[in-house]
């Protein structure tokens, strides 16, 4: 899963404006290109415009669908974010029983 937040640029929005468009369709299009699925676009008040969130098959095809909307110049920001299961968190915490950090100068 993958949590993604984007800002539109004012020219942008400027369009909207004049033509209003559902954008869901198109992100759920991008989406599913790569054999994913949208699970929910929201608008939003504050730091970020929107936010989406959608389900890859790997970080490869969400890379791909990020890469292909950030070059698309509509956005002035977009920040994607993986999301861990409860489940991959736990193994996480598991493997990390064998890691042999040391803190800097230590």
């Amino acid at each position: 899963m993958y949590l993604t937040r984007f800002s539109y640029t004012p020219e942008t929005w400027a369009r909207m404006i004049e033509n209003p468009e559902d954008r869901r369709e198109a992100a759920r299009s991008y989406i599913e290109s790569v054999g994913g699925k949208l699970h929910g676009f929201w608008y939003a008040f504050g730091e970020h415009d929107g936010w989406n969130l959608w389900e890859a098959p790997d970080n490869v095809s969400m890379a791909a669908v990020a890469l292909a909307i950030g070059a698309g110049g509509a956005l002035s920001a977009m920040e994607t974010t993986v999301l861990l299961s409860v489940e991959d968190t736990i193994e996480a915490l598991e493997k990390a029983k064998s890691v042999r950090y040391r803190p800097p100068a230590a």
